[in-house]
Formats: C-alpha cells, structure tokens, sequence
C-alpha cells in the first residue's frame, strides 16, 4: 500500500489503497496501569503541551478530503479499499470528545469503502455512543478493546463481549501479567456456538523506561488462543523480554521483528 504522506496531491492514485492513520482529536486521560508510560504523554510532554487536554486536529475531516489539484482532483485523498488506523493520539470513546463523534460517525459512514481501526480502555462507554444505524455493527469498522493485565481482562471483557460488534478483538499492550481469557472464550458464545472473541494481539511495553513482559505470559495467551480456535498475533516484544529468567533489552528497531521470528502468530 502507498503511504499518504509521501505522495503529493498530483501523484495520488485514487485507485491504490493506502494504509494511514487518523488521528481526529488529540488528547487523553489515564484510566489504567498501561497508560502508565503513555507514548502520546510523552511526546507532548516533551514539548510543554498538556496531554490531558482533548483537541480537534487538522486532520479532523481526512477520511472525506478531496484532492484540489492534479488529473484525480475531486476524488477522495484516501483511496477506496484503504485501511484507516483511528484515534491513537487518544480514545474514541473519551467523554471529552462527545460533541465531535457524531460528525465523526458520519464521515466513517460516508467511507463505508474504506476500513477502519480503533482501540479503546472505554468500553463501557460504546454502547451509548454509537450511530443510530449500527445495529449489530457497520463491517468496515473493527471496535478493539485494551487489556493490560487480568484486572483489566475482568474488568472490560465482560463489557465489551456482549456489544455489537461485527467483529471482537482484544489488544493485550503492554502486556503486564499474565492473563487468562479462557473464561471469556468458553462463556460468551455466538449463534453457532463459537467464542465471540475472534482476535488475541499481544506486546510487551516499547518505552525506554518500560515494564518487562515474561515470554512465558506470551506463550501462555498463544496456548489459549491455539486451543480454542482464535487468531494470534504477537505484535512486539516490548523493550524488557524475559524469557528463560533472563533479561533481554531490545532495540525498538528489533521489536517487531523479533516478535514476529518467534512463530506465534495464528492466522
């Protein structure tokens, strides 16, 4: 896929799809332990911003942008069939951004040929804060929930397993502890009997001060996943591996790669 930021309008291919990000408001509050060392804290703090504080960006309206110039002009800057990685400068479900939702609900539903992608630490909060139309879900769009540890796997999943949703994924990062999801895979079914969690990510924490992840936790979730029929991927290993009761530091060049050498991930 051709990344947006590297093409001038005049180059843009309205007929190749692109993987981006959309980051329509920035801004965020800790809610848990894995916003701990929070990237996006980081940064902003970094350069004397407040990080707590939500925003519109000026990107607010990307999905439905046109091109102004060029043989394409008119058409969509994202191409149809792009996949769009939604609100990772914060939370959708934030209650600081609910006056600018529904306008975002509507651009996503305008771009219903496009996917989009999004995590939350609010489930409790998507219920009440869907489109009227969504019924038991729109498909271009995957509501991701974070779990950190077993308290946030009791806390959450109960919550975020009985949505509607068309498809159910849980993003274990930083993965804190170990976890056990057997319960919320052999205890909420769907209409044909199958867990309604479909999807299991993991990875360690990247930051340099970052808290280990043991490699024993990540083959343990991958057993549990293994077992029960659930897709795995393991998306990095964080800065601090365990394994073997040795310490490894990893490079954040190395962290995915090394992640995805373990052979782990189940399709």
């Amino acid at each position: 896929m051709q990344q947006l930021s590297l093409f001038p309008e005049e180059n843009i291919d309205p007929r190749s799809p692109i993987s981006t990000n959309w980051n329509l408001w920035h801004g965020c509050t800790k809610i848990s332990a894995g916003c701990l060392h929070c990237y996006m804290y980081r940064r902003d703090e970094s350069i004397g911003k407040d990080p707590s504080i939500l925003h519109k960006t000026a990107s607010f309206d990307l999905p439905v942008k046109r091109l102004k110039s060029g043989k394409n002009k008119g058409r969509y800057k994202i191409p149809y069939g792009s996949h769009i990685y939604t609100c990772f400068s914060s939370d959708f479900f934030h209650p600081d951004a609910d006056d600018w939702r529904n306008e975002a609900w509507a651009m996503i539903r305008e771009r219903s040929d496009c996917s989009f992608f999004m995590i939350t630490k609010r489930p409790e909060r998507i219920a009440d804060h869907l489109p009227s139309d969504w019924e038991n879900g729109w498909k271009h769009v995957i509501i991701a929930v974070t779990c950190e540890n077993q308290e946030m796997v009791d806390k959450r999943l109960p919550v975020y397993l009985k949505l509607p949703l068309c498809q159910h994924s849980v993003m274990i990062e930083p993965m804190l502890s170990l976890v056990n999801i057997l319960p919320y895979i052999k205890n909420y079914k769907d209409q044909d009997g199958k867990p309604i969690l479909k999807h299991v990510s993991v990875g360690g924490e990247s930051s340099a001060d970052a808290r280990p992840c043991d490699y024993a936790w990540i083959e343990d979730i991958h057993k549990q996943c293994l077992d029960n029929g659930l897709s795995f991927y393991y998306h990095q290993t964080g800065a601090k591996l365990i394994k073997n009761g040795k310490l490894f530091n990893i490079p954040r060049s190395l962290q995915h790669s090394q992640a995805h050498k373990a052979g782990l991930d189940i399709p």
